[in-house]
């Protein structure tokens, strides 16, 4: 099955038999990338402590970059200067880029929303930002990356049925007006549904999105403290009404076992902060679960970080190297955990991709909560 737009190819490989989880192959202006696939967040334009190629030996596909973050500092035009964030930050692979829209919920203290767009305060020196959906695809086309995002507004949890609604609807109507202000066409726009924990907005929004018509659909607004049992709960009410010919991305997620059950029901694409995050705290996702290298226990470990690993952290570092650097403060450890954590996830990716070609998906998620506990 081929799905050909103006900016990229998606074609459906493989199919689960006992799920809707799929593999499959997007095509783009600067690469292709194999799905189910995973997103490192790049929100200043670089994956915290890691080079370009650091991405690329960590198995890196494509890379997310925050629109929002980037055009406050050093802004768009900047970087359409010195060659568009491509060129800018020298990833000559696939990027996409977010809208704006999720800043609306993480940043609720500095942001107010409209019908007509959403009034932020910048959190760098407090300069009055207006977000429109126009102005949010003009910074994207201008940034330049391969896949952009409709401005959305994204809501917390939990949330009454009136504020839902009413964001659902300006997030349907602004994806109307991004579609209309597009004029880059080697760029694919996604549409995002929105619709918080209730499955009739959800329905809804998926519906009318998928009348106006997109290269590619996200599913929005979760994982924001609603737990796992919900997040699966309202995919499933989602999934179904979106078409089956263009990829599907779930936002902002997630952890092992969260990404394989959405795989299971049909999603495509992840970012998540989680891989760079827990390593800077000190924690690295393992074949064994999660191990906290400053645990006093591994303070006298010689073994790698994890034997079932073949990044370079793990082919060349102890345990007890690594946890020296970390309570430490080096730098070093820092980039050491990420770039394995990296790894981590891009290898879950690969593993998940083998799995639903020989049907043992299910295997596959019962090995993760095994190690995980979940």
């Amino acid at each position: 099955m081929d799905c050909l737009g103006d900016a990229i190819r998606f074609k459906v490989t493989d199919n689960d038999v006992r799920s809707a989880a799929r593999c499959g192959v997007v095509e783009t202006p600067h690469g292709t990338f194999e799905t189910p696939t995973f997103m490192p967040v790049g929100t200043q334009a670089s994956v915290k402590s890691l080079t370009p190629s650091d991405l690329r030996s960590a198995g890196t596909q494509i890379v997310l970059c925050n629109a929002y973050h980037l055009s406050l500092r050093p802004g768009a035009e900047v970087v359409e200067r010195l060659g568009g964030l491509h060129g800018f930050m020298k990833w000559d692979g696939p990027l996409l880029t977010d809208s704006g829209g999720y800043q609306v919920f993480s940043l609720a203290g500095l942001a107010k929303a409209g019908d007509d767009g959403v009034r932020f305060r910048s959190h760098i020196d407090g300069q009055e930002l207006f977000l429109t959906p126009e102005r949010a695809t003009e910074i994207q086309e201008r940034l330049g990356a391969d896949i952009i995002m409709a401005f959305d507004e994204c809501v917390p949890y939990p949330c009454d049925r009136g504020y839902a609604k009413t964001a659902m609807e300006r997030t349907v109507v602004w994806a109307e007006r991004c579609k209309a202000a597009q004029r880059r066409r080697d760029q694919a726009l996604f549409g995002i549904v929105q619709g918080s924990t209730f499955a009739d907005q959800r329905r809804e929004c998926a519906e009318r999105l998928r009348e106006i018509g997109f290269e590619g659909y996200a599913v929005g607004g979760l994982s924001v403290g609603e737990g796992s049992g919900l997040m699966t709960e309202m995919l499933e009410c989602t999934i179904g009404h979106l078409p089956v010919d263009r990829p599907r991305y779930l936002m902002g997620v997630g952890t092992p076992q969260d990404m394989i059950e959405a795989v299971m029901r049909g999603v495509d694409m992840f970012d998540c902060v989680m891989p760079t995050r827990n390593a800077r705290n000190g924690c690295a996702f393992t074949s064994e679960g999660r191990v906290r290298i400053r645990n006093l226990k591994y303070k006298e470990d010689d073994s790698p970080l994890d034997p079932a690993c073949d990044c370079a952290t793990c082919r060349t570092f102890s345990r007890g190297y690594l946890r020296h650097l970390v309570i430490a403060e080096e730098i070093t450890g820092l980039s050491l955990l990420s770039l394995h954590n990296v790894f981590y996830y891009n290898a879950l990716m690969r593993r998940i991709r083998a799995a639903i070609a020989a049907d043992v998906l299910v295997d596959l998620l019962n090995t993760v909560i095994g190690s995980y506990g979940e």
